[in-house]
């Protein structure tokens, strides 16, 4: 099953009071980035998000916000009677000094800073909040997965076409072959007449026999086509894989390398017209199979 490293997913959840939103992007990346932004405050639950995903993706660039509201009660803050009896000791005395006979309410003192705090501390809240953030988080991953199904399966259809089209061009090439050493045994007769003739030679038709052998002999790319389609069944074969552990990105990266490998040395061995304009043709559909798998976890 090929994975798209491109999607998108996102989850609300709510809980006890607490509300969590997910919103998870992907994009590709040769390796697995993860990158993490919570709610200031709850920094805390980031590295236990980051394993959510690194559990569930193998490669790509994975940006995930997660926003916490939760509910606060009047449980939740104490007043510190210390500062506040402070506060009111200082404003006293300069009431007294400036001759002010203002008075301050309490709603008026508690707006100071260090009047109130929370009783609960950072590593409390992260505690209270993960069940919801962790539900929301694997919500939004199943989500996004979903997604990157669809584009693969969309990517499976195009990346079977252009199997299709390599597989017809090899066999295009396969059938020039034995119209090479005939073509090219004709040309060296021609070239080689008109010199013999130039110079009043001649010259052994053994010596043409054994120059035509040589010829053949650098020239053949058997190999490199029975090489080519056996990349290319590879190739087949893992698109049509259900599930692996390690995805199917990378060991498709290494075929289309492979073939771009083989279809360089037919087009160089080769030295025949036809083939060449063949070879274009192979390299220019493993580039865009390329292309392609450069998407694929």
């Amino acid at each position: 099953m090929l994975l798209s490293m491109t999607g998108f997913g996102g989850a609300i959840v709510r809980q006890n009071g607490i509300t969590v939103f997910v919103e998870i992007k992907t994009v590709n990346n040769r390796y697995l980035k993860v990158s993490p932004r919570v709610t200031e405050g709850y920094a805390a639950i980031e590295p236990l998000i980051e394993n959510l995903v690194r559990d569930a993706l193998l490669r790509g660039s994975v940006n995930i916000n997660v926003r916490i509201m939760r509910e606060c009660s009047a449980s939740d803050y104490e007043i510190n009677e210390t500062v506040l009896a402070g506060y009111m000791q200082q404003l006293r005395a300069v009431s007294v000094k400036l001759g002010i006979s203002e008075t301050f309410s309490a709603a008026q003192l508690l707006i100071l800073p260090g009047i109130t705090k929370e009783r609960i501390p950072i590593e409390d809240k992260a505690e209270i909040v993960w069940p919801a953030v962790e539900d929301a988080v694997k919500q939004a991953i199943a989500n996004l997965q979903i997604m990157r199904q669809k584009e693969g399966t969309l990517m499976v259809g195009d990346l079977q076409e252009n199997s299709r089209i390599l597989g017809e061009t090899i066999r295009r090439i396969e059938a020039c072959v034995p119209n090479v050493a005939g073509q090219y045994r004709a040309k060296l007769t021609e070239r080689v007449a008109k010199v013999m003739a130039e110079h009043n030679l001649m010259l052994e038709p053994s010596d043409l026999v054994r120059e035509v052998a040589l010829f053949v002999d650098r020239s053949d790319i058997s190999e490199e086509i029975v090489r080519f389609r056996s990349h290319l069944t590879q190739l087949d074969a893992v698109m049509q894989e259900k599930k692996t552990k390690d995805g199917c990105g990378r060991r498709l990266d290494f075929l289309t390398q492979e073939l771009f490998r083989e279809a360089n040395t037919i087009g160089s061995k080769a030295n025949d017209a036809e083939i060449t304009k063949h070879v274009v043709e192979l390299k220019t559909v493993i580039e865009r199979i390329r292309e392609m798998v450069q998407n694929v976890e």
